[in-house]
């Protein structure tokens, strides 16, 4: 969630456009994005000019705490990655 969210910058998200990206249903889209925010990590607002007919919609992005907690676990995500080239072990099969 947060990778998807810093992707995305300083521009604000629909949590539907995150449920496609990610390929998860709302059901456990939302929920993570409620307790993120609830935690400072997140920013929500609604939808200043929605289409007509369509109700205003929330719309999310990473707050400056959660950008840097994103840049973080991407970092510590690089040091655990392989080195190009590394064979990968596979356990038995026997």
């Amino acid at each position: 969630m947060l990778a998807a969210l810093a992707e995305a910058g300083p521009e604000w998200s629909h949590g539907y456009d995150l449920c496609r990206a990610l390929d998860l249903k709302a059901g456990t889209v939302y929920p993570i994005l409620i307790r993120l925010t609830e935690r400072g990590q997140v920013e929500t607002t609604w939808e200043t000019d929605p289409p007509r007919g369509r109700p205003a919609r929330h719309l999310y992005r990473l707050s400056t705490a959660g950008a840097e907690l994103a840049r973080s676990l991407a970092a510590q995500a690089a040091d655990r990655a392989p080195a190009p080239g590394a064979t990968r072990l596979a356990p038995r099969t026997t």
